[in-house]
């Protein structure tokens, strides 16, 4: 992808939109479903996620600027022009959605020769016809209900839900032509359908090929049978189509509603808010998409999109694997952890030395463990617990229910706005409430972002706090696949400045002074312009000076202009950023000691760390903060220092092995293209891979240290 960058007025050195930004990172999401190193159903799966990230950047994005463009507000010399942005937009992800077309033919291609079959209603012969139209008219269709276009007073657009497969049916004949609307029920019936392999006349080396139809292709096939009786026709058709709406929503102010009450209300209103993008089958006639266009309202600022026959591909996320276990990923099971199994208690361990968990490539259950010890634990007396996204059967929040079953004080911080999450969210805090625990749902003006948690024993007739901070959610389903960091520790300052933070929560009004945690949004931003500002002043003094970064996201202006100034005080900037960067490295006499790397693989990378080098005691940070705006000034979230000189060590060793990664790692350079890193004559090096390993040496080395006979 070759975007282009801007030159702000009001700025000396020029930043890349976050936008297009972003398109570059799902252009990398792209890339993996393209690589033919991977498994072919994983690439597939890569399809899926591609196009789930493609739907909330419409969601999220696209309709900010949207807004911007509507409002006319940002129309100044200190902003790009948002048309134009909006023009480039649609042009991005045009090219990006012609790849995508390409890459999907060749998936099927390539799941052929593995005698795997996507075939559409087309391709079926007679006896796959008659189990179709069987299998229609017993498990489908009583799922369907139609929405005729003539016969409804509400727009279409009112009627339409976010993000959700419909097709648009037009009936012909005599008179004029009827349409109507009906969407594919994926959420009663699976979207991948096996036709049976007795009906199946083709085979390879000596083997029926396992054929799949789509739900969407079962019900275009059938949808005769659904309005026969009820409409003359002479001839039907059917095309798909999705809409995507703007994600953003308004919160009464009224005094009478509870807050659940108003998300609620909010949530029913996203569903039925803007429209910033129509995805539709190319192949639907001109005249079918005049009507459609015209039932939605939409303008010329919306994305009308054509594209293949089939929407919502994020459902390939979860595309079955019907041939052998070579197709996927190889499994990596989690690695235990010496420093919890070696001892009796989640409490023993912790109290023993700080301990670092590195997920998936370590069990998200020794954090799930730790809390239902804490359930029963009669020495426990106070949990406390930050959630922004949890499981939808959260043993986290099931441990928690049994805890003030058994008289704990359970504190739960909840954030009911955590995007797309809130109505899993809501639900678990009715489910809380009417357990006893209290439930604090936070500010109004700050999303509670930190994962946090806050443990209090009585231990020789004293409290001791054990607390854990991280950078991913306490959720059970993406610890399997998202790369997060978690410390546990009974530090005595640090599980203090902990309590601070909840107490910060509750009572904003009051001063808190944190000497080791940086927590956002009144501390973070001077912690961290303080901490570059040292590394500038290490540099114009002669001495070494270097930061080492790896965020989600670099986007924060005031940030990225204080980096800019450090590459040109001499400080070696170096960066593992999977999405949006703005700064563009490389530059000579602005950004010439800046390199910039992202790496995506078969986990997501997610976890943020801070190094500053400090003149030789350098300093190591976890947070739950990316280094944008939302994160610094207007969320709440916690960074944490690594005291512990072991762990330091292992943070860096994953960090520089990152860093080392030659197969999975792109350049961001000043264009974004998206370049994977040349090996020349190196070694390969995949990270996660090469991370799994040195947790699997590691282990081997602490269970020698501990225990020669056994290891």
């Amino acid at each position: 992808m070759d975007l282009t960058i801007i030159q702000s007025p009001s700025r000396d050195n020029p930043e890349f939109p976050r936008e297009l930004s972003w398109l570059a990172f799902n252009g990398r999401v792209l890339q993996e479903a393209a690589d033919t190193r991977n498994p072919p159903i994983e690439r597939l799966r890569f399809l899926g996620i591609y196009s789930n990230n493609m739907d909330e950047f419409f969601r999220v994005r696209v309709a900010d600027v949207k807004r911007r463009v509507l409002l006319k507000r940002y129309r100044t010399a200190e902003h790009e022009d948002a048309e134009q942005l909006l023009a480039e937009i649609q042009h991005q992800v045009l090219m990006l959605g012609k790849q995508f077309s390409r890459i999907y033919l060749d998936i099927q291609l390539e799941l052929r020769k593995h005698n795997i079959e996507l075939i559409d209603d087309s391709k079926l012969t007679e006896r796959q016809s008659e189990w179709v139209r069987t299998y229609f008219n017993g498990e489908v269709k009583k799922h369907i209900s139609p929405i005729i276009l003539s016969h409804t007073d509400s727009s279409l657009a009112k009627i339409l839900d976010d993000n959700t497969t419909y097709l648009m049916v037009e009936m012909a004949g005599v008179q004029k032509p009827e349409y109507a609307i009906v969407q594919v029920p994926t959420n009663e019936v699976s979207r991948f359908i096996e036709l049976p392999l007795r009906l199946n006349t083709r085979k390879k080396n000596g083997h029926f090929r396992r054929q799949i139809l789509l739900l969407d292709d079962i019900i275009t096939y059938c949808v005769a049978d659904l309005f026969q009786g009820f409409f003359e026709f002479d001839s039907i058709c059917a095309f798909s189509l999705k809409l995507t709406r703007d994600a953003e929503y308004n919160i009464s102010d009224t005094l009478d509603q509870s807050l659940i009450d108003k998300m609620s209300k909010g949530i029913r209103q996203r569903l039925k808010s803007e429209p910033t993008r129509l995805v539709y089958d190319a192949a639907m006639p001109e005249q079918m998409l005049k009507v459609l266009t015209k039932q939605l309202g939409t303008s010329t600022m919306d994305a009308l999109i054509a594209g293949t026959r089939y929407r919502n591909f994020k459902d390939f996320i979860g595309f079955p694997n019907l041939g052998r276990q070579s197709m996927e990923f190889p499994p990596l099971p989690p690695l235990p952890s010496p420093d919890f199994d070696q001892h009796p208690t989640t409490f023993d361990a912790i109290r023993n030395s700080d301990i670092l968990l590195y997920y998936p490539y370590h069990s998200f259950g020794y954090f799930t463990e730790w809390v239902r010890q804490a359930s029963f634990d009669p020495k426990v007396t106070h949990i406390r617990i930050s959630l922004y996204r949890v499981a939808r059967q959260s043993r986290v929040i099931h441990a928690l229910l049994d805890a003030v079953r058994n008289g704990k004080s359970v504190t739960v911080v909840l954030e009911l706005k955590a995007r797309f999450d809130e109505e899993n969210n809501i639900s678990w805090a009715r489910k809380m409430t009417d357990a006893g625990i209290e439930v604090i749902f936070g500010q109004t003006t700050l999303k509670i972002h930190s994962k946090i948690c806050l443990i209090t024993r009585i231990e020789k007739g004293e409290p001791v706090r054990y607390g854990h901070i991280g950078s991913g959610n306490f959720n059970e389903k993406t610890a399997r696949i998202y790369t997060d960091m978690s410390l546990f520790t009974c530090h005595p300052e640090i599980t203090a400045e902990i309590e601070q933070v909840f107490e910060f929560i509750q009572y904003s009004y009051r001063p808190f002074v944190f000497q080791h945690l940086i927590v956002s949004p009144t501390w973070s931003r001077p912690k961290l312009k303080k901490l570059i500002q040292r590394e500038i002043d290490l540099a114009v003094s002669g001495r070494k000076a270097e930061i080492f970064l790896k965020v989600n996201n670099l986007v924060d202006e005031e940030i990225v202009q204080l980096l800019y100034t450090a590459s040109q005080a001499g400080v070696k900037i170096r960066m593992i950023i999977r999405g949006m960067c703005s700064l563009v490295p490389g530059i000579p006499g602005k950004s010439q000691n800046i390199r910039v790397i992202s790496i995506l693989d078969r986990f997501l990378e997610h976890a943020r760390v801070y190094v500053f080098h400090n003149g030789g005691d350098t300093d190591v940070y976890i947070s739950s903060a990316d280094w944008m705006t939302r994160n610094i000034d207007q969320r709440v979230e916690v960074g944490v220092p690594i005291l512990n000189t072991r762990i330091k060590q292992t943070v860096l060793a994953t960090l520089d092995i990152q860093w080392r990664d030659n197969v999975k790692a792109r350049t961001v350079d000043a264009k974004q293209s998206n370049s994977y890193i040349s090996r020349g004559n190196k070694r390969n090096i995949r990270s996660q891979q090469s991370i799994y390993d040195y947790f699997v040496k590691q282990n081997q080395m602490l269970l020698q240290q501990s225990d020669p006979e056994r290891a």
